[in-house]
């Protein structure tokens, strides 16, 4: 009985210390998230771009919302206050391309895409 008792520890102990040595290595769901938010803000924000250059507001209108849809699952502490300044450009964008004004919208997604490039930076500098 002693054996088995013996044996028995042993293996809950190795199993263990498997099951928490595989979650450390193990790379977290929310990085993943974050980085998938983020390049959906970038590709989005491009894509308005050429949408505007080409003429087609509409469609310029919906990816700049698209983009600062996707902004907003980007949490990351160190650039919390920039991504809220950048999707304020954004909007501010947007509004822009509603009223017919290419020129500040045009101005306005260089400069979110600036920011978000710059956060996007940082983000894989700590990552």
């Amino acid at each position: 009985m002693k054996v088995f008792k013996k044996i028995l520890v042993s293996v809950v102990m190795v199993m263990s210390m498997a099951a928490i040595s595989s979650t450390a290595i193990a790379e977290p769901k929310g990085e993943a998230a974050v980085k998938e938010a983020i390049e959906n803000t970038l590709s989005g924000i491009a894509t308005a771009q050429a949408s505007v250059k080409s003429g087609d507001l509409s469609t310029a209108s919906q990816d700049i919302l698209k983009a600062a849809q996707a902004s907003k699952e980007f949490r990351f502490e160190i650039t919390e206050r920039q991504r809220q300044k950048a999707t304020d450009v954004l909007k501010a964008a947007r509004k822009s391309v509603d009223s017919g004004d290419t020129a500040s919208a045009e101005a306005g997604l260089a400069d979110a895409l600036k920011s978000f490039t710059e956060m996007k930076a940082i983000y894989d500098k700590t990552h």
